[in-house]
């Protein structure tokens, strides 16, 4: 008896991400991958690109585009469908699921003339609500991992090939991809792997199902060299098809000839190691252990099913940043399901679905919430959709709501120019602080988390010799590695957000943190004011939106005024510590980069110039300052290794407040001439 090999690979890049990764990506493994599936038209196969991918690569690799269109008319090649940008679909409205997926189908049809039955699920994220959209747009099954069959009470033994679920009345098929499947290819050798699908195919399974990142083929660290230079994909398809026991299928061909298993419901849930990176650092540690502890007594197999962990929404929860660009994400897509079709524009679609697309929202060894140029993409694309938006209906021009549900009210003031939000959560400091002219916010950072990866920093020595120890090739999963020195204290978690304008009183070099309450606003002048008091002292901070200007005034005033006042701005530009972010001084001179450390007395103004922003943000204060500058980094691990990152730029204004005698900090936004 033999055994249907469905093979499938997904291929998908950031939006946003740096044209010089995607020609990497391609140039050691997609175009790698089709040129040597190329030479053997009998071996079948599915693939998944993102649409925006997509379009890089037809406009960057035409050759190797039209190599894919010619494998796919002659029937080696069938396409999985999904949401264009590669969105969580459960993270996004129905509606905008079924835009994404129906773009991505159109996509495919007009570039390689066929229309996807299958579709790939970003992250493998299950939530049964995602149904309906699937089966509106022609989707007939999708592939998820085995453990999520698993979870539901599935048998193991019986998952080799595809059960139907339905939500609402409306019938979906889905595959389960075998674990086994993924780690074994390609990090075994190819004729253990082969042999594994013979036995296989010996103990009667009728197909073993293997759907994963094509980017394991070559950019996963070693191999390029373990695929393509040692051969090991070349030996395992001519080892494939030169089996007995073997046959490769497209899923499309084994649906229509096959039949359901039967009825399944599958929990809320995504693969294994998303469940763990999801949990709150103490939460995942724990959980960690606990995994670690069942394999140590051989129940990990038995116990997997009820080892659930998280759900992908948790990065929701555990990341106010990620909260509050999903949150104003939702609110555009509202907007513009309010337009009527002749109000609504290509453009502003387009601007959405970029916007969804979920890399810049989570974070673990692949997401990308710690990139800032992946949220940067977000940002600059939710903007962009705004802008449009206004310039058909403004929005209010102040308003109170609790934008983001996290129990704390946001003043937003808007002008056709800014939007600042600030919080009120005792801070009062602006959570964000957006450019409609440049689309960008400069408020788009992240504060230092502890995360349950941290505590692998102080075994690096331990980790690299265990890999030195192993057989063929490690897993990313596995491996540990250092891109930057780092040390423990490297990795100190902040205590408070890092948001821009948050205040500590207090002597020079010890400052204490205060917290301000919400005291009025006024919409029609677009203000909101906060205060604090204590013993012999009241200190007032109003928010302003002045045309392209925000003015933050601080008034003290009382006979025991504080030592010192001191607010801090987190800012978010492009460069950060690249080479196009400079300081420049009123009177030209340029003290250094934003990468370096700064400190300067007296100053009055300065400038914030960078190169990517298309733009500058020009600082002034009333009254002189002391003046700090520091990068703010944080660490964090990816499939390459450990790494700083710098997330903004982090200055400081301190000044003796006099009673009655206001502080005016302004913050003006210049477009590049």
């Amino acid at each position: 008896m033999s055994i249907s090999l469905l093979f499938g690979v997904h291929a998908h890049q950031p939006v946003g991400n740096f044209p010089a990764v995607i020609d990497d990506a391609h140039i050691r493994s997609y175009g790698m991958f089709l040129r040597v599936m190329e030479r053997y038209p009998e071996f079948r196969f599915s693939v998944h690109f993102s649409g925006w991918l997509l379009d890089v690569l037809f406009e960057r690799f035409p050759d190797d585009m039209a190599r894919l269109t010619a494998m796919t008319r002659r029937g080696q090649v069938e396409w999985f469908g999904s949401g264009d940008c590669e969105p969580v679909l459960a993270a996004i409205p129905h509606r905008d699921r079924v835009t994404q997926i129906a773009t991505l189908s159109d996509k495919i049809e007009r570039r390689f003339g066929v229309r996807p039955a299958g579709a790939w699920l970003t992250e493998r994220v299950w939530e049964s609500s995602v149904v309906p959209a699937l089966v509106e747009t022609g989707i007939r099954y999708v592939a998820v991992d085995d453990y999520h069959f698993l979870c539901a009470g599935e048998d193991g033994a019986q998952l080799d090939s595809f059960y139907t679920t339905e939500e609402d009345g409306r019938n979906l098929d889905l595959f389960p991809i075998s674990e086994a499947a993924r780690y074994r290819l390609p990090f075994s050798p190819a004729a253990e792997a082969v042999a594994w699908l013979e036995d296989l195919a010996r103990a009667g399974h009728r197909a073993s199902i293997y759907f994963d990142d094509i980017e394991k083929f070559g950019i996963w660290p070693e191999t390029y060299e373990w695929v393509f230079e040692k051969g090991w994909l070349t030996q395992f398809v001519e080892g494939v098809l030169t089996s007995p026991l073997i046959r490769t299928d497209t899923f499309a061909d084994y649906h229509a000839r096959e039949k359901t298993r039967g009825i399944v419901y599958l929990p809320t849930t995504s693969y294994i190691e998303m469940n763990e990176w999801t949990l709150p650092a103490p939460r995942a540690a724990a959980y960690h252990a606990l995994i670690e502890a069942e394999k140590a007594a051989g129940r990990f197999e038995a116990h997997k099913p009820f080892l659930r962990g998280g759900i992908w929404r948790n990065f929701m929860s555990r990341y106010p940043e990620a909260n509050w660009m999903h949150k104003r994400m939702l609110g555009a897509s509202q907007q513009l399901a309010t337009l009527t079709p002749a109000q609504r524009s290509p453009s502003m679609q387009e601007h959405l679905h970029r916007a969804q697309a979920n890399d810049a929202y989570w974070h673990g060894l692949f997401g990308g919430l710690y990139l800032p140029h992946l949220r940067r993409a977000v940002w600059n694309n939710l903007l962009a959709l705004e802008a449009e938006l206004a310039s058909l209906a403004p929005p209010l021009a102040c308003e109170e709501a609790d934008l983001d549900h996290d129990g704390c009210l946001e003043l937003a003031l808007r002008n056709r120019f800014l939007q600042a939000f600030v919080r009120d959560d005792g801070n009062a400091a602006l959570v964000e602080l957006s450019s409609l002219t440049l689309a960008h916010n400069f408020g788009d950072t992240l504060r230092a988390y502890a995360e349950a990866y941290h505590a692998k920093i102080d075994q690096a020595q331990a980790a690299h010799a265990a890999q030195e120890a192993g057989e063929g090739i490690t897993s990313a999963h596995d491996r540990v590695a250092f891109l930057h020195a780092i040390v423990p204290e490297d990795a100190a978690a902040d205590t408070r957000p890092r948001g821009i304008f948050l205040e500590r009183i207090g002597n020079p070099g010890s400052p204490e943190g205060i917290l301000m309450a919400l005291d009025s606003y006024r919409a029609g002048d677009q203000q909101g004011s906060w205060v604090e008091s204590g013993e012999g002292w009241r200190l007032t901070k109003t928010y302003r939106l002045e045309g392209d200007l925000l003015s933050v005034v601080f008034r003290a005033e009382g006979n025991r005024l504080p030592a010192l006042i001191e607010t801090e701005l987190n800012l978010a530009l492009p460069s950060c510590d690249g080479f196009g972010g400079r300081y420049v001084l009123a009177g030209g001179s340029i003290p250094g980069g934003f990468g370096h450390e700064l400190e300067l007395d007296g100053l009055l103004r300065i400038t914030l110039e960078d190169s990517e922003l298309g733009g500058a943000l020009q600082i002034e204060a009333a009254q002189p300052v002391q003046f700090k500058a520091r990068p703010h980094r944080t660490v964090s691990q990816s499939e390459a290794g450990f790494e700083k990152i710098m997330q903004a730029v982090c200055i400081t204004f301190a000044w003796s407040p006099a009673s009655g005698l206001d502080q005016r900090i302004t913050l003006r936004v210049t477009p590049a001439s």
